[in-house]
């Protein structure tokens, strides 16, 4: 469900603030922050922010795409490193192993 049109959109005031001046002063310097569920403003638009994702900072270039989605939207908390996979069995070679497990020469026929 989307936030009420009357409450406005979720931000982080103190970021907001250092975006302003950031733009003020036309600097570009990446910003850490926490701030995962922020809403990203058109004033974020052209800077890199670096998002934490619960282990590390990651940084994010701000597109005008991106304008009105949250922060955490882009920045993955959990590596997918694909489901299980088959092992291909390993064949045993003739004479190794167990003597008379398998894989072991037939026993020579008596005569």
């Amino acid at each position: 469900m989307a936030r009420s049109i009357k409450k406005g959109p979720y931000v982080v005031t103190s970021l907001v603030r250092k975006i302003e001046t950031l733009n003020r002063s036309g600097e570009k310097r990446v910003l850490k922050t926490w701030a995962r569920r922020c809403t990203i403003l058109p004033e974020f638009v052209g800077h890199t922010l670096a998002v934490h994702n619960g282990n590390k900072f990651l940084p994010i270039y701000i597109t005008e795409n991106m304008v009105g989605h949250k922060l955490g939207e882009f920045v993955p908390t959990r590596v997918f490193r694909g489901h299980g996979q088959h092992v291909a069995e390993k064949t045993a070679l003739p004479g190794k192993g167990r003597p008379g497990g398998p894989g072991a020469p037939a026993p020579a026929a008596a005569s």
